[in-house]
């Protein structure tokens, strides 16, 4: 490997391969569920080329691994190659594989260098390029929350807790309990491993609600490379869970009766020029800025749920007191409502979205949750009421299932301006898709309660 090509590496890959020899990369890229697509080549052959291909219908591919016709568009299902271009700043180590194996994640452009609409990096990088174009820089920190749950080989059999250090199965509602968090000791410190190899900074992990949920807390920083880390933190957590016999699931909601696993989105914006928060004012007041990005959520959230809610499986967390919300009320220090104002100096003014799910797409569930807020300032928007009592005592006023969030999200012209028409139009085609095939099924329930009784 030529020297210059390593001198490329962030600090953290070079550290890895400290006097190693590296035998592979990885060359991925997210499809439109946020699955690592690409290829692996020898890292000889790395070093000597720029660019790879790949055929532009890994993003026409529902979850089942079915392709949508409809997405293709007007010149039918050809399957063009895309150009993928590495971006050396996301090179980071394999560290579970046998050898020494690096991935670099790649951008993707047609053949006249314009970037694939419907690529979800793409989508994010055009959002941030409207906040960049107004001077302002948006700034999230996610939350990551997970199941740590037994293997679970047969579809048809139920989830269940993974078996913990005690040998007992993992408890549920032991909330930021340390004692249950050393349930899971040995797949933390892979975890923990893993992402020191990666060069990532965890910001904490604690306890949540269910049976083995886990919350991992990422620092805040810039969109890009915060949707690039919860990427790679799906793929680093499930590689730790199977080395100790279990499964890490990032379903929305993988067990009966057990809280949902949700993806926060912490939201501020500094200005590009002073660098200083635009939600506060200069004596520490809320600005007309941060209420236009809450009044944008409100507005514009209930037709992207259909990306912060991706699958039929989604809707079964937005439930009444199961720690996920159900409307899109804001208030302060309030975990009930959908948009959260946490505590904070002015410096750290932020707003948490509460709505994503940890099943969506990182990429475009910060991309959405940025679009809205981005339509409520540019537009002047003015959020309702602030909640100062338990939402849970409102109306739900966000989709309760696939099939209407489609039909908002299809109608959202003015949030397909932002995330890009032809975006839009793939992202609609493969989900009905999808939802169209899950009508399909017939589930215990119907055979149990209508088989003889209807």
């Amino acid at each position: 490997m030529a020297d210059s090509w390593f001198d490329t590496l962030p600090e953290a890959a070079r550290n890895y391969l400290d006097g190693k020899r590296l035998d592979e990369v990885e060359c991925i890229i997210a499809d439109l569920p946020g699955i690592a697509r690409g290829k692996a080549v020898p890292a000889s052959k790395f070093a000597r080329q720029k660019q790879f291909h790949l055929p532009d219908s890994i993003f026409f591919q529902t979850i089942t691994g079915d392709w949508s016709q409809d997405a293709a568009g007007e010149d039918g299902y050809i399957e063009r190659d895309m150009i993928l271009t590495p971006d050396m700043s996301t090179a980071s180590a394999a560290p579970w594989t046998a050898d020494w194996t690096l991935q670099v994640i790649h951008d993707a452009h047609d053949r006249d260098g314009n970037p694939i609409p419907f690529s979800p990096r793409n989508v994010l990088k055009k959002v941030v390029q409207l906040y960049r174009d107004r001077g302002w820089e948006p700034i999230v920190a996610p939350e990551m929350e997970f199941y740590i749950v037994a293997r679970n080989l047969d579809p048809a059999k139920e989830i269940e807790p993974m078996m913990g250090r005690s040998g007992r199965p993992a408890a549920a509602r032991q909330a930021y309990s340390v004692t249950a968090v050393d349930e899971f000791g040995p797949v933390i410190d892979d975890i923990y491993d893993f992402a020191e190899a990666q060069g990532f900074e965890i910001d904490g992990i604690t306890q949540e609600g269910g049976a083995g949920q886990l919350e991992i807390n990422l620092r805040h920083g810039d969109p890009v490379k915060l949707a690039d880390e919860v990427f790679y933190f799906k793929r680093l957590i499930r590689e730790a869970a199977l080395r100790h016999d279990s499964f890490a699931t990032f379903m929305a909601k993988p067990i009966e009766d057990e809280p949902g696993s949700a993806m926060h989105i912490h939201h501020s914006v500094v200005d590009r020029t002073t660098g200083l928060n635009i939600f506060s004012g200069p004596q520490g007041g809320e600005t007309d800025l941060f209420f236009g990005f809450l009044g944008g959520l409100q507005a514009h959230m209930p037709q992207a749920i259909a990306i912060m809610a991706p699958y039929v499986n989604s809707y079964r967390r937005y439930v009444k007191d199961y720690a996920a919300p159900i409307n899109l009320e804001w208030g302060r220090d309030n975990r009930t409502t959908g948009l959260r104002i946490p505590i904070s100096g002015p410096e750290a003014k932020r707003i948490e979205n509460r709505i994503p799910g940890m099943d969506c797409n990182p990429y475009l569930g910060i991309a959405a949750s940025l679009a809205c807020g981005y339509l409520g300032m540019a537009n002047e928007l003015w959020p309702r009421k602030q909640c100062k009592t338990d939402a849970y005592r409102g109306e739900g006023d966000i989709p309760q299932v696939m099939g209407q969030a489609l039909d908002q999200f299809e109608a959202a012209t003015e949030l397909h301006e932002i995330l890009g028409p032809e975006f839009a139009r793939v992202y609609a085609a493969v989900k009905r898709a999808e939802y169209e095939e899950f009508l399909q099924v017939i589930s215990p329930w119907e055979r149990e309660h209508l088989l003889l009784n209807v």
